[in-house]
């Protein structure tokens, strides 16, 4: 398994968020890997295992609801955190046109 995964769901219609695109990155800015969500909202980014360090995910959202139709305030969202020994990373995001939520999931 991949070392960081995420999986986004779009609270304002209650299913996943497919076709987002997501950029992880050193928090200075080093692009390490991108991807786009599958139909489940899914997705698995970077090596098999990431140094210790800090990071930022980066969702596309604004591009997400454009494309649906609907107005939305962030054009991205960024999550940073920090990588220390862990085996595996779940990022979740919980968004909707006009706020996000994240925690450390499992």
């Amino acid at each position: 398994m991949t070392h960081l995964t995420t999986h986004v769901l779009d609270a304002a219609t209650g299913t996943p968020a497919a076709g987002i695109a997501v950029t992880l990155a050193h928090l200075d800015g080093a692009t390490i890997d991108s991807a786009v969500t599958d139909a489940d909202g899914r997705l698995a980014l970077g090596p098999d295992r990431l140094a210790d360090g800090d990071y930022a995910l980066t969702f596309g959202t604004g591009a997400y609801f454009r494309t649906r139709g609907v107005t939305s305030f962030h054009p991205v969202a960024t999550v940073a955190f920090t990588a220390s020994g862990e085996e595996h990373l779940h990022v979740p995001l919980l968004l909707s046109p006009f706020a996000y939520s994240t925690y450390r999931g499992s």
